[in-house]
């Protein structure tokens, strides 16, 4: 399944990493091992974030995805289902099928 994935990293540790030297080669490293179709990176609430787009087989993969963040730059690490264009088009059936027993006009026809 495409899994949006963040990394939010602490300003203190990855000024650290930065300030020795660290920094870009454990990313490099991380981003390896992953393999991400793409990878962003951006402020968010004042720190440094990596925001990536990867595939997860299986959920017993998450940790070999997280544990690299977590012990290299303390990051909080959050797992996002994504879906293409393509996906969304493929679910529209249940879409559809759940607006018809759960949405406005379904409630309006019960009142």
């Amino acid at each position: 399944m495409r899994m949006l994935i963040k990394a939010a990293m602490p300003v203190e540790t990855a000024n650290a990493a930065m300030a020795n030297g660290t920094f870009g080669d454990t990313v490099r490293s991380i981003l390896a091992e992953l393999k991400p179709e793409a990878a962003y990176f951006y402020e968010e609430n004042g720190g440094r974030t990596a925001l990536m787009i990867a595939d997860l087989a299986d959920p017993s993969g998450i940790p070999a995805i997280a544990e690299p963040w977590f012990l290299a730059f303390n990051a909080k690490v959050e797992f996002h289902p994504a879906m293409t264009a393509e996906d969304l088009g493929k679910a529209m059936p249940d879409i559809e099928r759940a607006l018809g027993k759960y949405g406005a006009r379904a409630s309006a026809k019960r009142a």
